[in-house]
């Protein structure tokens, strides 16, 4: 049974805001969108691999936006001997898990993997992914995991570090 309010209450005469808001960048987007480079497609309210339906409109998904804007979420740092001795299995170890990841959730993906100085910096579009691939590092090469406390904070990217000599 629904309540009924009364014509003098202070709410009764202001309107009710819409709850999408598409002008503002954090507003929700209408449904049924496809993004044009990645083709995954927007609906309910969150972002998923079904092939967009005839008839939506195309809009880049924020992993895409990520990626041409050269934003990172988040940021892997990973060092040590060990690296170097196993540096195609570590790689595939994180492609593996991004996989995984990126079948239940297209904005979780894996950048860019770059070499900068006696380093390998992983860049990644999600802040919780540097969480994820760090544990399974750990999990399946030991070593030292070094991991942000939060990823509540969007201000700069999540950066996180493994290390096994």
């Amino acid at each position: 049974m629904r309540r009924h309010r009364t014509s003098d209450h202070a709410a009764a005469s202001t309107p009710r805001p819409t709850r999408r808001i598409h002008e503002e960048p954090a507003g929700k987007l209408r449904e049924l969108a496809g993004c044009p480079t990645c083709q995954a497609s927007y609906r309910n309210g969150r972002w998923t691999w079904e092939t967009p339906p005839i008839g939506s409109y195309a809009h880049v998904c924020p992993a895409c936006d990520q990626i041409a804007k050269d934003d990172a979420g988040g940021e892997l740092h990973l060092a040590g001997a060990f690296l170097a001795a196993h540096r195609a299995e570590i790689e595939a170890c994180l492609r593996n898990v991004e996989a995984r990841e990126k079948r239940e959730h297209p904005l979780k993906r894996i950048m860019s993997i770059r070499d900068e100085e006696d380093e390998v910096v992983v860049r990644l579009t999600d802040p919780k992914l540097v969480i994820q691939l760090g544990h399974a590092l750990e999990r399946a090469y030991d070593g030292k995991l070094e991991l942000p406390a939060t990823t509540a904070d969007r201000s700069s990217p999540a950066r996180g570090r493994w290390r096994r000599d």
